[in-house]
């Protein structure tokens, strides 16, 4: 996945991290869209029209995309490999220029959930569309772990995955997780504290990852909707949720959306911390399930 792992837990038995790094290489194994003998790179090569099976954790994490990618009208789509690779995000590498309008428009082309077909534990290809989990394998991987220990009976702990966070039950000294929010590189806003107790939290940020061209900084999250980096002035987005999955990828989704998405958090009960740059500064915008979560 192109990051680190990290997990504290509660009485861990002996030999658990080389458990944990197996669980997460079959994650890898699964929906890399770096490593090329994975199910996901070769469904991306796959002959369009012909029904492809899905390792189960593959097909668990499209059919969320895809539910996703409808409850945002596109804001998050799951089908933009040929874009961020365009774009020097994706396995080509990065990008020394910027790609012209044509090469935007050939790639949103072929690009797009509705080019994505799936039918339980199969799905296929209707055009040269390719697959891209980088907005929701990180939290998918966090819950792999977070159910492969509760199933060794381990209910004590803290997984993370590249900044994506889920934690269960309490530390020895019988306080819950406690994890300060992901805060914004250079910003002065009062830090959020949340209790992970059967929670997990994802931040999606435009100093995360990025490229610069021309003394202007492109951020990694692309709008589907466009085919472009986003403009909106979003600088962080912060998801609790029950789930580390669901987590990562209504991160990415109201990034996209911007202040826009927070009539949709409310409507939908999601815990929504948004940070928007302005002017010199940044303002804040908490959702009505986040203000009572901290309150």
């Amino acid at each position: 996945m192109g990051t680190s792992w990290s997990a504290r837990l509660v009485g861990a038995p002996e030999g658990i991290a080389l458990q944990i790094q197996a669980e997460l290489d079959r994650v890898v194994a699964e929906m890399s869209h770096w490593a090329p003998d994975s199910a996901l790179s070769r469904f991306n090569r796959s002959e369009p029209g012909r029904w492809q099976p899905l390792p189960p954790g593959f097909a668990n994490v499209l059919a969320a995309a895809l539910d996703v990618a409808e409850k945002s009208d596109g804001a998050f789509d799951p089908a933009m490999g040929a874009l961020v690779d365009l774009w020097g995000f994706g396995p080509p590498g990065p990008r020394t220029d910027l790609p012209d309008a044509a090469e935007v428009a050939a790639a949103a082309a072929i690009s797009g959930r509705a080019h994505i077909e799936q039918d339980g534990r199969r799905a296929r290809r209707t055009a040269p569309a390719a697959l891209d989990f980088s907005g929701i394998a990180k939290g998918h991987g966090v819950d792999r772990v977070a159910e492969m220990l509760r199933s060794m009976e381990i209910p004590d702990f803290l997984v993370e995955i590249g900044g994506e966070l889920r934690g269960e039950g309490i530390k020895p000294d019988g306080q819950p997780w406690w994890v300060d929010l992901e805060a914004v590189p250079g910003s002065r806003l009062a830090p959020l504290r949340a209790a992970l107790h059967g929670l997990s939290v994802a931040t999606s940020g435009d100093y995360r990852r990025s490229f610069a061209h021309a003394g202007r900084d492109y951020a990694h999250t692309l709008d589907p909707r466009t085919g472009r980096p986003l403009e909106n002035r979003v600088a962080s987005v912060t998801v609790l949720h029950s789930c580390c999955m669901l987590a990562d990828a209504w991160a990415t989704a109201l990034s996209v959306l911007g202040p826009d998405g927070m009539a949709l958090a409310g409507r939908d009960g999601l815990a929504v911390h948004m940070v928007l740059r302005k002017g010199a500064g940044f303002a804040e915008h908490l959702s009505p399930a986040l203000q009572s979560m901290l309150g």
